[in-house]
């Protein structure tokens, strides 16, 4: 799991239970993506919450949800938190 920490002791993660993120503090969760299927069958990851793209479309969901992990990590977890 990676975290961010803000010059002001904001932490900025992509959530995942191989650590307790209480023990870091109050927690603030939200949504940062959708990963869904289209009428197609394939799947899609839907970035908007964050500001992202719509990427795939997919035929795993594994792929999806692969392709958004990446995406976070690169573009979203890089930036200052903005409370999300």
């Amino acid at each position: 799991m990676k975290l961010t920490i803000s010059p002001t002791g904001q932490i900025q993660a992509i959530y995942a239970e191989s650590i307790d993120l209480r023990a870091l503090g109050p927690l603030a969760v939200s949504r940062a993506s959708h990963v869904e299927p289209d009428p197609t069958g394939n799947w899609l990851t839907d970035l908007s919450p964050v500001g992202g793209p719509i990427l795939g479309p997919y035929e795993l969901r594994s792929d999806a949800l692969a392709a958004e992990l990446r995406w976070l990590e690169e573009h979203w977890l890089t930036q200052p938190a903005l409370g999300h």
